[in-house]
């Protein structure tokens, strides 16, 4: 609901947030390899979940900038009354 308190221009940074987790992925998938090659398991398993994370984490975010902008109110649409307090017709 829009209480008219939120900015009205507010936008995720989703181009951002597509290169941090980019940059993350490398790093997880770099660490997977070094870890599982100098034969530390347990750090490789722990940069293997952290791949699978940052891999969900950027499919997100690309299927967010996919969708492309959503409507949102402009200046001129006040807030909307809560559903206590609409006028009966």
């Amino acid at each position: 609901m829009r209480t008219g308190s939120e900015p009205t221009t507010a936008r995720s940074a989703l181009r951002m947030r597509f290169w941090l987790s980019l940059w993350g992925l490398v790093w997880a998938v770099l660490g997977t390899a070094v870890f599982a090659f100098t034969g530390q398991v347990g750090w490789a398993v722990a940069c293997g979940m952290l791949w699978l994370v940052a891999t969900v984490d950027l499919g997100v975010i690309v299927r967010h900038i996919h969708q492309g902008p959503h409507f949102q109110p402009g200046r001129d649409v006040p807030p909307y009354l809560p559903p206590e307090r609409r006028p009966r017709r």
